[in-house]
């Protein structure tokens, strides 16, 4: 009898534990009992953005010609140029600035600049330009830098991707806008935004061990004087398809003598007025031919020339060749020398 009681209550005993141990790990399996072992409640930490670019604009590789300059714009992006061989000189609404080899100096959106270079100087640049809000963005305007080598092996691999990533490619010539190049490997398009947004942060970080050697020139010279001139050349390029502009009309709409109009215009451009005028007009007629999408008597007419006659007359004094023998050139490959990073792609 002793016997049979104690094997009841030895069944007995098991049994609920073994329903109790079954109990804990249903708990466990179900994510219920501190965390599961086939779906346990892990924590998750979403990681903070600094900045995010999705969007660019243009991306080139090029050299200048010989006293080249570009005849002025704002645009409501943001844009840089490094300098890679060379020297340019640029004016904004902040002041001049000399960019030497190494150089760099970023364009903030709306902010009027204008670059020439000198007779004796094909420079190398790139260009990027992009949409960005982040509010660390702040830091680049009124900053030109020295890129460290970090930063231009980044810049380095950034302008490789892009001679892999659009047709044409960064480094053409016929390149204007960026067209997605259907051969490009996977991925390309978001190394290009993975280089670009490390490369921006990577000059913010050290932004604050970095000497500023960018101080506008004219800070030590006349930032009024800049400034004025910069007006005037905005004004040119918004009629820039007038038939003629006369230094009378320039003194006119400015209030100024045409004596102190040509000495502070000359003092900063190297031009005088009408030169540049007729040069700016030549700026255009050549993007225009690059784009192929007006003919040379569409182009006159648009630039304000009387015909297609003067138009090809002028542009043959101002460059040495026709506007014909011109087009012939656009899709000549334009970079040469040897640049830092100087890619083939395999089409």
């Amino acid at each position: 009898m002793i016997y049979l009681l104690g094997r009841f209550f030895y069944q007995t005993g098991r049994s609920r534990y073994n329903e109790r141990v079954a109990s804990r790990w249903a708990l466990v399996d179900s994510g219920s009992y501190g965390g599961g072992i086939s779906n346990m409640r892990f924590p998750r930490y979403r990681l903070h953005r600094e900045l995010s670019i999705e969007t660019i604009i243009s991306f080139s590789y090029r050299q200048l010609p010989k006293q080249y300059f570009s005849v002025g714009e704002s645009h409501d992006f943001w844009e840089f140029a490094y300098i890679d061989q060379g020297q340019v000189e640029v004016f904004t609404d902040i002041g001049r600035y000399d960019l030497n080899q190494g150089d760099i100096i970023f364009y903030k959106p709306n902010l009027f600049h204008v670059g020439k270079t000198n007779p004796e100087d094909s420079p190398v640049l790139v260009n990027l330009s992009f949409e960005c809000d982040a509010a660390c963005m702040s830091f680049f305007p009124h900053h030109q830098f020295r890129l460290e080598q970090q930063e231009l092996q980044l810049l380095t691999n950034l302008v490789k991707i892009g001679t892999e990533a659009f047709d044409p490619p960064v480094d053409s010539a016929r390149m204007r806008f960026p067209n997605r190049w259907e051969g490009a490997k996977f991925g390309t398009e978001q190394l290009i935004i993975n280089y670009l947004e490390i490369f921006l942060l990577e000059l913010i970080r050290n932004g604050e061990r970095r000497s500023d050697h960018a101080k506008p020139a004219s800070v030590m010279k006349d930032n009024q004087q800049t400034s004025e001139v910069l007006k005037l050349i905005e004004y040119m390029t918004r009629h820039i398809a007038a038939e003629d502009l006369s230094i009378d009309e320039l003194c006119n709409q400015f209030a100024i003598g045409r004596t102190q109009l040509k000495t502070k215009f000359k003092a900063q451009t190297g031009y005088g007025i009408m030169e540049y005028w007729r040069l700016m007009k030549i700026e255009h007629a050549k993007r225009m031919i690059a784009d192929e999408q007006y003919n040379f008597t569409e182009i006159a007419e648009c630039l304000g020339y009387n015909n297609v006659h003067s138009f090809s007359r002028q542009f043959k004094n101002m460059t040495g060749m026709t506007p014909s023998d011109y087009s012939r050139t656009i899709d000549v490959r334009f970079v040469t020398g040897k640049p830092f990073f100087r890619f083939t792609r395999d089409d």
